[in-house]
């Protein structure tokens, strides 16, 4: 077995970056259902910083006391969430360009507030060395690093209650339970609400004593209570150390069902749905234990396993995760009549089981190895459904999973792994539909690794990776994408040239190949020329995440690693040639050798009734037949195991794709067959026949025969008179029918396959559409004849009341035909809306929107009057519905339901419709929604409310590429203020400041700061990004006055630092350290309170330049936008936001963005934090500098020219220091204003001066930089006193 690498423990960062870590947590609490609450206590083993604040997530919980070891502590608690509801932070929004920005800003906003702790603890006071017990306590800890040994550790109990949760922890009825929602658990009980912060824990939940009480964990015991009435006590206990994300908790009046054949599995659900239970989990010990314990070589790490079954509308998705236990909505249980779902929910419960394997046991080492653990999880679930579903069913899903890839695969929000992918996504790249297909792409991707080092190798590699976390003397239950490349090279066998290309093509890159393929067969040489076209699906414009310049990325750009198998089927038998190389040049020409070789052509005499050019009334048949009788060639596939997630497109003729059809057994080939055909422009009578006979083929795979229906149906017009519509309609007849009645015989659910293509034909037969667009009069008969009903539109009508009745009286299973009514009532409404009236049918669907009726229904039928809302009224006016239905929807499930319909039907918005119908009052109504309580309580419909407003302005539907500038600010800065300093209070205790600190309420739009060139890097308490430099370089127009000269190079000299010397140059440079912003959105910066920014001004002191009315010109705006600069005297003050906000690296600086920094005395150089390493570098640097001059002024004392300079020198210095002077003494003046000067005939008006602007970025996945050329013109003025530079900006995107 091969030795892996050392992975880079998560110990050994926290003590590189000392912080606060939980080593043990105990959770005990009593459940109040009748009242909705929740109240107990939470006691946590922390290793508390040297700092000694902790700080803890906390959100919607009353916190009675927090106590340190035993002593009450003082602690600061606040929420996250504050509704803010200002009408004039909306008044710039007037377009969805401009609602896109502005939700980019929320959404990212509120996410990155959601990582900073809000219950901050005081550990400082009686801090003592660890005594013996406490050192015990840190060896039982098997988790614990050598190094953290002596660590302050701390006893942190929290009393607290939860009144009427909202999210997080639910309450239905008498029904109480948790979801796993991103970043939730701190809503039901204080946590590290992180994913790097993992301990094992023991939970005790008291409850009523005849409800059950169901967590994470093994259940010990339980303990019933004294009191009247009584309550039981039940205690569980965790030994795995895993994130707060995955504590769950269910409590209700459950039914327990231990599984027959493991007594570790126990399945739960309401008395109600008892039966249907043990009809559904029948199969699972074969997953369990005969599968994946097997596959493994491992037991199941948590020891026991629980799945509970609730009512759908009680949970946010159909499945939630938790340590050692699952809770599924109750829809996917089913009786032994309904096997329409079996499939379905055997897979999903399959797959989440292996996520405890690859997910919550084994889990990733950063946001960029998530989709290797989903891809594991996958993986495994697809090895079950090859091994007890079928090798058809696993490969035909592969097929449409790599189908749906290469389709949405296009854009950097589909690379699995790269910083700009997860990193900076906050978890929300595992929502949406993006989420589905990164979950897709990762499977495949694995799939592919299968493929080159083979099953048994790929299986010996997982071993190994659950064998190394099961360890007892050192687990490792962290996995890297680095580190399962190296067992894929030390296990797998692969070579390391491969996997270099392969990782970064696949994994740290987007796009799959596209492949365009025709061939030519060269008779003289009984070859095959083929020809090949090869590109990508990923934009050309769009970048690679991985810009990092190594070797790896460049080669990534190239193509694909590995060379692509093709298979020629030939008359005597199959060869596969592996010869197309999928890297290198895009245009490939490739032959072939051919084995089978052509028997002597034999000259028949024509048939009779045959044309006089050889050929009968079927022409392509003719055709197909000659041009396979002149080659030994039957169908030829590309990748036929597909080992590439590639979209291809092969050219080959008719009779050889049919030939593929009727003579290929694989699955893949088939569907691959039966898309080209129906996809023909012209469809003759033996592609017709070729698809009937396929349908009928018995011993086809169920889904591929529903293909050929569908496509039959697609291949039905006049042309072919109808022949694929009489063919559904002749085997629906002689399978369903009885034959002595005329009417359909009930269902027989003995061939399983045989009724699911049974099932598909009517939706078949609904699809044929004529040239004019109508169903034929004998696909309505037919469909009206299932119905049981005549071709009337009165009598339809009755027909769908009758079922609706009868639906009512004896629910169907879900409400299906209830659901199916609905959608039948809105296609009639929007088929036949001058016979019907519209308002007719949207009372008919209304009264379905009761809270009474099933959820399945509540929603289908909001989603049909969202329909006839769009179709009719537009999007505008659909989307103002929405937001009505969803303010009225009480289920989690049926908003998030909701959110994708809406999303949906923005999609479907043409390209050609215009953004403008969308009214700003829409816009604002969405903003506020995604920033309001309900997008709070619910994640998924947060994610889509953002996504909703992108697709508004024509962007994709994610988080990726949105700029991460903080243009709009979503609270009031003296709120943001008080929140910082509840902080600063805390670490001021902790840590003396060892500089002054000054506070201002100011925002960050009005604080600038003033920074000489070609220094160090800007001030910043970030590590991790840099504040782009704003430069402006002003140079003198010769045309001016000495005096005006004289004066603008003492200010800018000033405002530099600099001493007074040798004019070296009429120019000066001023650099501006601004708050990094993305230039392509409007940036307003108010000019109010300059009084208080400069209100530590000296005498003498250092210039500032202060910007007011300023705003920058995005694409949309004219590009004649004026700025006005005004230059006042002052000590600058530093703004903590203008800091960044990423962590500062060590915990004791974890808060220090919320601290002030003051700016330097007048002789500084630069702007500097006490005796910072900067200054006394620059103070160094200045020292050997003047050294350097007095050694070099020893050798020109004797120098002429020299002495001159000098003279030269200082009497321009007087010139100085007299003007200076003369300014001061005036009191009307201000310190930067120059004196006035009557025009005379000998003085001229000032002229222009050429003023250069240049923004330095260095934001992560820019493409552009963004000059911006100013011209500035000074300007006189009486009534003010300062000088004004009328400066007009001018973007010029200037490419990298």
């Amino acid at each position: 077995m091969a030795k892996a690498r050392k992975p880079k423990n998560n110990d050994d960062a926290k003590l590189d970056h000392p912080g606060a870590v939980v080593r043990h947590q105990k959770l005990c609490l009593s459940v109040d259902l009748p009242n909705r609450r929740i109240y107990g206590y939470t006691e946590l083993e922390i290793a508390v910083p040297d700092i000694g604040i902790v700080g803890l997530h906390a959100e919607n919980l009353g916190i009675s006391s927090v106590l340190v070891d035993g002593e009450p502590s003082e602690y600061e608690y606040y929420p996250h969430y504050q509704n803010l509801d200002n009408e004039r932070r909306w008044s710039s929004v007037m377009s969805p360009a401009s609602a896109a920005g502005v939700a980019g800003s929320l959404y990212l906003s509120a996410l990155d507030r959601e990582l900073v702790p809000n219950l901050l603890i005081n550990c400082c006071k009686g801090f003592k060395v660890e005594n013996e017990s406490q050192d015990q306590l840190v060896v039982e800890n098997a988790s614990q690093s050598s190094g953290e040994v002596k660590q302050n550790v701390k006893l942190v109990r929290i009393e607290y209650w939860v009144d009427k949760a909202e999210t997080g922890i639910h309450f239905e009825d008498n029904i109480l339970h948790t979801d796993n929602q991103i970043r939730r658990a701190r809503c039901w009980f204080p946590c590290m609400d992180e994913n790097s912060q993992q301990c094992c824990y023991d939970l005790e939940f008291t409850v009523a004593h005849d409800l059950v009480a169901v967590s994470t964990g093994k259940l010990l015991y339980q303990v019933l209570s004294k009191d009247d009435p009584p309550r039981k006590t039940y205690v569980y206990r965790l030994d795995v150390p895993v994130s707060a994300w995955w504590i769950s908790l269910v409590v209700g009046p459950l039914e327990i069902f231990p599984d027959p054949q493991n007594c570790l599995i126990s399945h739960m659900c309401l008395p109600a749905y008892k039966s249907k239970l043990q009809n559904t989990v029948g199969f699972f010990y074969s997953a369990f234990s005969s599968h994946y314990e097997e596959y493994l070589g491992a037991k199941f790490p948590f020891g026991s396993y629980k799945q509970i079954f609730i009512a759908p509308e009680m949970t946010v998705s159909s499945s939630s995760l938790g340590a050692s236990m699952s809770i599924f909505s109750s829809q996917v249980l089913h009786d032994e009549n309904i096997i329409d779902k079996t499939i379905d929910t055997r897979i999903r419960l399959a797959y989440a089981l292996a996520r405890q394997w690859f997910g919550v046991y084994i889990i990733p080492s950063g946001p960029d190895d998530e989709w290797l653990l989903d891809g594991l999880a996958g993986f495994l679930t697809d090895s079950y459904i090859k091994k007890y579903l079928g090798n058809n069913e696993a490969r035909y899903r592969r097929f449409k999973a790599n189908c749906a890839v290469c389709k949405a695969d296009d854009g950097g929000a589909t690379t699995l792994s790269s910083s700009g992918s997860c990193k900076d996504l906050y978890g929300t790249q595992s929502l949406g539909l993006y989420g589905k297909i990164r979950s897709w792409k990762s499977v495949a991707v694995l799939q592919m690794l299968e493929k080159q080092m083979g099953p048994e190798s790929f299986c010996k590699m997982l071993q190994t990776i659950v064998a190394r976390g099961l360890d007892a003397t050192q687990p490792s239950r962290t996995l890297s994408t680095k580190e399962f490349r190296h067992f894929a090279n030390k296990v797998g066998n692969l070579e390391r040239p491969f996997l270099k290309e392969f990782f970064p093509r696949w994994v740290g890159s987007c796009g799959c190949p596209v492949l365009r393929m025709g061939f030519s067969y060269n008779k003289r040489k009984n070859m095959v020329e083929l020809a090949v076209l090869r590109s990508c699906t990923a934009k050309p414009d769009v970048e690679p995440p991985n810009t990092n310049a190594d070797s790896e990325a460049r080669e990534a750009e190239v193509g694909w690693p590995g060379m692509m198998s093709i298979r020629v089927n030939e008359l005597d038998g199959m060869y596969d040639h592996p010869i197309l190389p999928m890297a290198g040049d895009s245009w490939q020409l490739l032959e072939i050798q051919c084995h089978s070789k052509l028997a002597a052509r034999r000259f028949l005499k024509p048939k009779k009734g045959s044309r006089a050019d050889g050929s009968d009334d079927n022409g392509d048949a003719a055709v197909d037949a000659r041009s396979s009788s002149e080659s030994p060639l039957l169908w030829i596939r590309a990748d036929p195991e597909m080992e590439y997630i590639a979209e291809i497109h092969f050219n080959q003729p008719v009779q050889m794709w049919v030939n593929q059809l009727e003579k290929d057994k694989d699955v893949v080939a088939q569907a691959q067959a039966i898309a080209t055909l129906e996809a023909l422009p012209e469809c003759s009578f033996a592609i017709v026949n070729a698809l009937n006979n396929f349908l009928c083929d018995s011993k086809v795979f169920w889904r591929v025969r529903i293909e050929a229906a569908f496509a039959l149906a697609t291949t039905a017009s006049e042309d072919t008179d109808w022949a694929g519509l009489l063919h559904l309609v002749k085997f629906y007849k002689g399978r369903r029918f009885d034959a002595n009645i005329g009417l359909p015989k009930p269902n027989d659910f003995r061939d399983i396959p045989e009724y699911f293509v049974l099932e598909a034909i009517p939706h078949a037969v609904a699809m044929v559409r004529g040239a004019d667009g109508k169903s034929p009069r004998e696909a309505v008969e037919f469909v009206l004849q299932l119905l049981k009903t005549i071709l009337l539109l009165s009598s339809l009508l009755k027909r769908i009341d009758r079922l609706l009745q009868f639906d009512r009286l004896m629910p169907s299973y879900n409400g299906i035909l209830t659901v199916s009514c609905i959608r039948t009532l809105t296609q009639i409404a929007l088929k036949f809306s001058v016979l019907i009236p519209l308002d007719r049918i949207c009372n008919l669907i209304k009264p379905f929107r009761n809270l009474k009726s099933l959820w399945q229904v509540r929603v289908e039928a909001s989603r049909a009057l969202l329909d006839l809302e769009f179709q009719y009224k537009g999007l505008n006016a659909a989307l103002s519905l929405f937001i009505e239905f969803l303010e009225e929807e009480p289920s989690l499930r049926g908003q998030t339901k909701l959110g994708m319909h809406a999303m949906r039907l923005c999609q479907m918005r043409g390209p050609t419709d215009s953004a403008d119908d969308i009214q700003s009052i829409t816009l604002v109504a969405f903003l506020r929604m995604l920033e309001g309580r309900m997008a709070f309580n619910n994640v998924f419909l947060r994610h889509y409310l953002f996504c909703i407003l992108q697709i508004f302005a024509g962007r994709p539907p994610t988080l990726y590429g949105v700029p991460r500038d903080k243009t709009f600010h979503t609270g009031d800065p003296e709120a943001r203020s008080e929140q910082e300093n509840i902080v600063l209070s805390f670490a001021a205790e902790a840590e003396p400041l060892e500089t002054p600190v000054n506070i201002t309420n100011q925002s960050p739009e009005d604080v600038a700061i003033i920074e000489v060139p070609k220094e160090a890097d800007s001030i910043s308490s970030s590590h991790e990004l840099k504040k782009p430099v704003v430069k402006i370089k002003v140079k003198h127009s010769t045309a001016t006055s000495k005096g005006d000269e004289m004066g603008n190079q003492s200010a800018a000299e000033k405002s530099q630092g600099k001493n007074n010397g040798p004019d070296r140059a009429a120019s000066s440079s001023v650099s501006v350290d601004a708050p990094q912003r993305n230039f392509t959105e409007a940036v307003s910066i108010s000019n109010h309170n300059l009084e208080e920014v400069n209100s530590c001004q000296n005498p003498g002191s250092r210039v500032t330049a202060s910007i007011g009315s300023a705003k920058l010109a995005c694409e949309g705006d004219d590009l004649g936008k004026e700025l006005q600069c005004t230059a006042d005297s002052g000590n600058v003050l530093v703004h903590p936001r203008l800091l960044g906000d990423s962590d500062l690296g060590a915990d004791a600086l974890k808060y220090a963005s919320l601290r002030s920094l003051s700016a330097a005395t007048v002789n500084d150089s630069s702007l500097a934090l006490g005796d910072s390493p900067h200054r006394k570098e620059k103070k160094a640097k200045s020292d050997k500098d003047k050294k350097r001059k007095r050694e070099d002024r020893k050798g020109h004392k004797e120098d002429s020219e020299y002495l001159e300079r000098k003279r030269l020198k200082k009497e321009k210095k007087r010139k100085e220091k007299e003007l200076a002077k003369l300014l001061n003494n005036e009191p009307s003046k201000t310190s930067m204003e120059l004196p006035s000067r009557s025009k005379g005939p000998g003085v001229k008006e000032p002229e222009f001066k050429s003023v250069t602007l240049q923004a330095k970025t260095n934001e992560v996945g820019s493409s552009n930089m963004l000059v911006t050329k100013v011209e500035a013109r000074a300007e006189t003025s009486e009534a003010s006193n300062a000088p004004r530079f009328r400066i007009k900006i001018k973007n010029k995107p200037l490419n990298r």
